[in-house]
Order: structure tokens, then C-alpha cells, then sequence
């Protein structure tokens, strides 16, 4: 069992960064790839970026290639999604979640196990 909290939402001007952190409680962290979606108002919720469970691979969305960095630190069970150069079309909740067993990458919902309860972004222009 994983639980996941999230946090570092808020509001930004376009243009402005934002970084969102994933805790997450269970000693078997380390062995779950990791992954952030975000949900905007009317829309499904979609695919932002993943990371391996060593760091070594990492996966993004066309979207946000190059603006976005997701990262990990598997001694303090965090993953990180940093957030640059944002944009209006950026707002959403966005979720951190983690997969078990599953063929990387993994950008469907369906490849993740536990999600975390969201976080705002908010991107004015």
C-alpha cells in the first residue's frame, strides 16, 4: 500500500514556474515508477510525466517537453515535478501517481495503482 499527498500548487502568472512535490508513506517506494497527470475543468484526466522507480528513465508529455522536469528521491520517498516557462493551458489538478508491475513508459491511467488527492495549478495570462 502507497499513499500520496501532494503539494506546491498555486497561482502563477504566465511565463512564472511552479513546483510540485509527491510524498509518499511505505518502505516499498523505491520499487514503484512514478507518474504526475493533471485534470482540467470538463476534460479527462491526462498525461504529464512519468519517472522510473531507479531515476534513470523519464517520460513527458508532448505538452510539456522541455518546460516540465519530473525527478525522485527514493531515500526521502519524494518525487518532484518542476514546472517552468508555464502557460494558461497548464491549469488543472494535478495528481501524482505510482505503477507496480507495469510496461514502461506508462502514460495511461490504467498503468497506476495509487494516486495521490491533487493539487491546483493555476496559469493566468
Amino acid at each position: 500500500q502507497v499513499q500520496l499527498v501532494e503539494s506546491g500548487g498555486g497561482s502563477v502568472q504566465a511565463g512564472g514556474s511552479l513546483r510540485l512535490s509527491c510524498a509518499a508513506s511505505g518502505r516499498t517506494f523505491s520499487s514503484y515508477d512514478m507518474g504526475w497527470f493533471r485534470q482540467a475543468p470538463g476534460k479527462e484526466r491526462g498525461f504529464v510525466a512519468a519517472i522510473s522507480w531507479s531515476g534513470g528513465s523519464t517520460y513527458y508529455a508532448d505538452s510539456v517537453k522541455g518546460r516540465f522536469a519530473i525527478s525522485r528521491d527514493n531515500a526521502k520517498n519524494t518525487v518532484i515535478l518542476q514546472m517552468n516557462s508555464l502557460k494558461p493551458e497548464d491549469t488543472a489538478v494535478y495528481y501524482c501517481a505510482a505503477s507496480y508491475g507495469s510496461s514502461w513508459p506508462e502514460p495511461k491511467k490504467y498503468q497506476y495503482d495509487y494516486w495521490g488527492q491533487g493539487t491546483q495549478v493555476t496559469v493566468s495570462s
